[in-house]
Order: structure tokens, then sequence, then C-alpha cells
């Protein structure tokens, strides 16, 4: 589809051409259209950018991500497809292994989602996985013993509810990329990263690039993500308010 650059919401519908492209590649699920939907939808209501609560927790996310020994990504469908070279470069900076988990597993996505990072020079874990993660029932609950299972630090881009949870009881910090502030990923997760995959993945690119040691400790201690996930339902309420007037 050819989507002129005048078109006020240019940059939402590549992403949504993107998401369908892949789709049609077999990464991303059919379930996978229907969150990119509900995403979009938050980030009408958000403003469609990065907001000063998004920065401030890509900014601690980084942080943590730095101070972990064993910081994992773990990606999906809808992440190869929107963020799969930003994904790949954050990687590298922040000297975090990729992990593939997915609800809608088969052998064919798992080898095309490898093959995709594999061409930014990422060999991602996850693709023959020997660890378990206790309280899940599904296909997410496998995982790599020298990734996610071992993992103190996860970076779960888009909404995932169980695992978080699951994640948390394990003990591991979960850092999650959600437009939705009320879901159980946003509630569950240690930094709750309320912004659109694209934007927050490259913002932390850049933070992660001129953040320096000495700075980590301080942009913890100062980090609160209830005040952070509560900016968030204030903004929308605001907005909301302001829009109906």
């Amino acid at each position: 589809m050819n989507i002129p650059k005048s078109h006020p919401r240019y940059e939402s519908l590549m992403k949504r051409e993107r998401v369908i492209e892949y789709f049609n590649k077999g990464i991303v699920a059919t379930a996978g259209l229907i969150a990119q939907g509900r995403g979009e939808a938050f980030d009408y209501i958000i403003g469609e950018k990065s907001m000063d609560f998004s920065l401030e927790s890509e900014r601690a996310a980084v942080a943590l991500m730095k101070s972990a020994k064993n910081p994992i990504i773990s990606v999906n469908g809808n992440a190869t497809a929107l963020s799969a070279e930003d994904l790949a470069e954050l990687s590298k900076i922040l000297n975090a292994r990729i992990e593939i988990s997915l609800f809608y597993r088969t052998d064919e996505r798992v080898r095309k989602i490898a093959d995709e990072f594999r061409k930014f020079g990422i060999e991602v874990l996850g693709q023959n996985p020997d660890a378990i993660i206790p309280g899940i029932e599904h296909m997410r609950a496998l995982c790599s013993r020298e990734g996610i299972y071992s993992a103190d630090v996860v970076l779960i881009p888009l909404e995932d509810g169980d695992r978080a949870m699951a994640l948390k009881n394990m003990g591991k910090k979960v850092i999650s990329v959600d437009l939705n502030p009320l879901s159980r990923t946003s509630q569950v997760a240690y930094i709750s990263i309320v912004d659109e995959l694209t934007r927050a993945v490259k913002n932390m690119i850049v933070f992660a690039n001129k953040m320096k040691e000495n700075e980590i400790g301080g942009i913890l201690n100062s980090y609160d993500n209830k005040k952070t996930l509560s900016d968030v339902l204030k903004h929308i309420k605001n907005r909301m308010e302001d829009m109906s007037k």
C-alpha cells in the first residue's frame, strides 16, 4: 500500500503495514494483528509520541539492564517485525542476549525469527529450549537455561501478563514495553515503559550510548514505577478531558 508521507498518521500506518507484511511472511501470528490494533488505540489516546514518563522509564530500564549480570531481551513475532534491527543494536550495546518466546510457537516461526535477527549479527537463544518457567501451562513456558531461565533482568517488549508474573515469582526484574498501563504486564513489571515499541527501543539506544557507569545508581534510586503508572493515567485522563471540551 502506498501511504503518502503527508498523511497525519503516516508513521502509525507504516508500522501497521509492516506487521501485515511480517504476518504474510509467517513471523507474526494472527493474534498479533489484533495486538497491534490494540496498541495503536492506546497510542492514539496517549498522543503518539514519547512522553516524559516514557523517557523516564526507558532511562531507568537502561540503567537496570546495565547493572544486571545476565540481562535478556525477549522477542516475539510483533517485536521482530517492528524492531528487529534496533533490538539487535540495543542487545549489542547492553551486552544482553536476545531470546525467542512465543505463545503460538511453531518450529517454522522460530526459524524465521532467528533468521531475521541473524541478518543483524545476532544468534538468538530459545531455538532449542532446555528449561521451563514454573507456573505457565502453555508454550511460553519453554525457555533457554542460559537465557531467560537464569536471567536477573528480562526486557519484555509487548503485552505478556502471565509470563511477566511467572518471571517475577522466580525473582527476576521484568521491564515491560506496553502501551496499556492497565495491563497485567504493566502492573506486574518492575519498570513499566508505556510507549510504542519502536520509539521506546530507539530512545533506549540513545540512553545506553550516553549513560555513564557512575549515573546508574542514582537513576535507579530515584525511579518510582508506581508514580510513573500514576502519571500515565493522569495524562490519559487530562488528555481525554481536553479533547472532550
